[in-house]
């Protein structure tokens, strides 16, 4: 395994430290005479899970250790880290719990698209939409933990996360559209071949149907003209 993809494996695991700190508002840290809070210790947590997902993707091309594997599980390891955040989140009361389930409902579509695209042989993978819409997420979580300890900054947090909605819808839409493009017209190509295969089929069933049917025809009368022959030969005097 290579270093991109156990980055990747890293922000998975991130996820459950990411949760027990957020919910847990008793969890402080003392250090220096100061004293870090759960919900300081959490976006650290976030920021660096974050930072995870831009340096897989930069290390796999820069080495040139792009994989399906890393292709297929990096948007799994986003999506993971970002619902459990939200959801998160939404205990603590942050967050209104239909707009974390229009989002989570979203990644669940765009996941269902890919599943479906990489059972045809394609791979779809982040388009640069996805990925403005992956820092308008980590903006906006961000902004929410903040808010956890300083009201104030709720207002933004609140702008922030509409436009993580209008980029998910959009990034949506345009996921879509990819799909119907690549995975659709294969499918009815697909489909065209097993047709023409089947009329071929079909073809071939019925010649071989006529010919046997020719062949029996003339095995019978090959056999009519044997039995006419015999009787002819039956009438006949003995030769002497």
């Amino acid at each position: 395994m290579n270093v991109p993809n156990r980055l990747t494996i890293a922000r998975i695991f991130f996820v459950p430290f990411l949760v027990a700190v957020v919910v847990n508002e008793r969890m402080s840290v003392h250090w220096n005479g100061g004293v870090i809070t759960n919900d300081l210790i959490a976006l650290g947590i976030f920021w660096v899970a974050a930072a995870t997902d831009l340096l897989d993707g930069y290390l796999a091309r820069r080495w040139k250790q792009v994989t399906t594997i890393g292709t297929l599980l990096d948007p799994i390891a986003d999506k993971l880290l970002v619902s459990a955040a939200l959801i998160a989140l939404v205990q603590e009361k942050i967050v209104p719990a239909w707009l974390v389930v229009l989002l989570i409902g979203r990644e669940f579509a765009v996941s269902g698209l890919r599943s479906i695209a990489a059972s045809e042989g394609f791979t779809i993978s982040a388009s640069e939409l996805g990925k403005t819409k992956t820092l308008s997420q980590v903006v906006a979580i961000s902004l929410l933990m903040i808010s956890l300890r300083h009201p104030g900054m709720l207002r933004y947090a609140d702008f922030s996360l509409y436009v993580v909605v209008l980029f998910s819808m959009w990034s949506a839409v345009a996921y879509f559209a990819k799909f119907w493009r690549m995975v659709d017209e294969n499918i009815k190509h697909r489909r065209r071949r097993e047709l023409l295969a089947a009329d071929r089929l079909r073809r071939r069933a019925l010649f071989a149907e006529k010919r046997a049917a020719m062949m029996a025809r003339r095995q019978a009368r090959a056999e009519m003209k044997r039995a006419e022959f015999a009787a002819r030969t039956v009438d006949l005097p003995p030769s002497t």
